[in-house]
This record gives C-alpha cells, sequence and structure tokens, in this order.
C-alpha cells in the first residue's frame, strides 16, 4: 500500500465529509428553527455513522450541536 496516497485519498475524503456536514447540519438546523421544531437557542443530538464495509469498519459519533 502507497501510504503517501492512501493518506491524501483519507484526507481528501474527510474533507468532503466535513464540507458537506457543516452545509447540511447548518441548513437544517436554521429550518427547524424556523419551522418552531427546534427552540431558539437549544441543543441538538447529532449521531454520524462512518461506514466502510470492506474494512468491517462501523462506528457512530455522537455529539451535540449548540445554537448559542
Amino acid at each position: 500500500m502507497n501510504e503517501d496516497i492512501f493518506n491524501m485519498s483519507v484526507r481528501k475524503f474527510l474533507k468532503k465529509v466535513g464540507v458537506t456536514s457543516q452545509r447540511e447540519i447548518e441548513t437544517a438546523i436554521r429550518a427547524a428553527v424556523e419551522n418552531g421544531s427546534l427552540k431558539p437557542g437549544a441543543a441538538a443530538d447529532a449521531k454520524v455513522v462512518l461506514s466502510i464495509p470492506a474494512a468491517g469498519l462501523e462506528v457512530t459519533i455522537d455529539g451535540t450541536i449548540e445554537t448559542e
């Protein structure tokens, strides 16, 4: 395995995940506040499931999105 190519590929994937996730979270939280399903200033529980079936990986990452 070429470690340099592997490392760059992982970094590229994580950058895509980060940018896409941030955009989707911001859109969803703003919409939830606007439609009243999330009160302004409230926190929202968040969960990400990272899966790489070929490697037998499935990890759940839990967190909280603070709005204030």
